[in-house]
C-alpha cells in the first residue's frame, strides 16, 4: 500500500495532471452533449411507445410496430459496432468520421434507443386507473400525457436517466478508436500503450467516482420525487 502511495506521488503530475483533466472534461462533454439530445429523443419515443400500443391514448397499431421493430433493431448492437457501422452516416452529418463529435454523435443514437424502451417500460407500470379517472374528468389525450402520465413516472424516470448517463459514460471510454479523446483514451494511450498501469487506474478511479456521484444524486432526487 505504501509502495502504492509512494508511486503516484512520485509521478509527473506537471504532465499527467493537466492530461488527466483534459481526458474529465472531455468525458464530462460528450456525456452531457449525448445526453441532452438522446434524452428529448428517447422521451418522444417511449411516449409514443407506450401511447400507441394496444389500449392505449393513441392506440395505433402500425405505427407502434414501426417503432417497437427499430427499437429492437438497433438497441442490443453493441456500441463498438454500431461506431463503426454508423460512420458513413456520422460523416454525412457531421463532415468527419473521427472525433469526440464522431461519437458523440453515435452515442446519441444508441442511448435514444435505450432510453425509449427505458420510458415505457417504466410507463406500462403506470396504475390504469389514475389515467381513467383523468380522462373520465374530461382531460385531453395530450394533457393526460404530460399532466399525469409522465408526472407519475418521474421517480422512476430519474433513476432510469441516471442508468443511461453511467452507460454513456462507458460508450465514451471507447472514443480513441477513432480519434477521440476522454478518460478512455486516455487510460489506453497514456497507461497501456506504455506499459504504466498505476497511470490507466487513474482513470478507472476517476469513473469510479463520477459513477458514484451520479449514482447517489440520481437515488436523492427519485427518493425526493417519490416521497411528494
Amino acid at each position: 500500500m505504501i509502495g502504492l502511495i509512494d508511486t503516484y506521488r512520485d509521478l509527473d503530475w506537471d504532465f499527467y495532471g493537466p492530461e488527466l483533466w483534459e481526458a474529465v472534461l472531455e468525458t464530462v462533454y460528450m456525456v452531457a452533449f449525448a445526453f441532452a439530445i438522446a434524452g428529448w429523443i428517447g422521451m418522444v419515443l417511449g411516449v409514443l411507445l407506450y401511447t400507441t400500443r394496444e389500449g392505449g391514448l393513441l392506440s395505433n397499431k402500425p405505427v407502434f410496430w414501426v417503432l417497437n421493430f427499430i427499437v429492437n433493431t438497433i438497441r442490443p448492437i453493441p456500441f463498438v459496432i454500431l461506431l463503426a457501422a454508423i460512420q458513413p452516416a456520422t460523416i454525412l452529418v457531421i463532415g468527419t468520421g473521427i472525433g469526440n463529435h464522431a461519437v458523440i454523435h453515435a452515442m446519441v443514437w444508441a442511448a435514444s434507443f435505450g432510453i425509449a424502451r427505458i420510458v415505457e417500460q417504466n410507463l406500462v407500470s403506470i396504475d390504469p386507473g389514475v389515467i381513467e379517472a383523468a380522462r373520465a374528468m374530461g382531460a385531453s389525450r395530450l394533457r393526460i400525457i404530460f399532466t399525469v402520465i409522465l408526472p407519475e413516472a418521474f421517480g422512476p424516470l430519474i433513476l432510469g436517466y441516471t442508468f443511461v448517463i453511467i452507460a454513456l459514460i462507458d460508450m465514451s471510454a471507447l472514443a480513441g478508436i477513432v480519434g477521440g479523446g476522454g478518460l478512455g483514451a486516455f487510460a489506453i494511450q497514456e497507461g497501456y500503450n506504455r506499459f504504466r498501469p498505476h497511470v490507466t487506474w487513474l482513470a478507472v478511479i476517476v469513473v469510479i467516482i463520477m459513477v458514484h456521484m451520479l449514482q447517489i444524486l440520481g437515488n436523492r432526487l427519485a427518493r425526493k420525487v417519490l416521497r411528494r
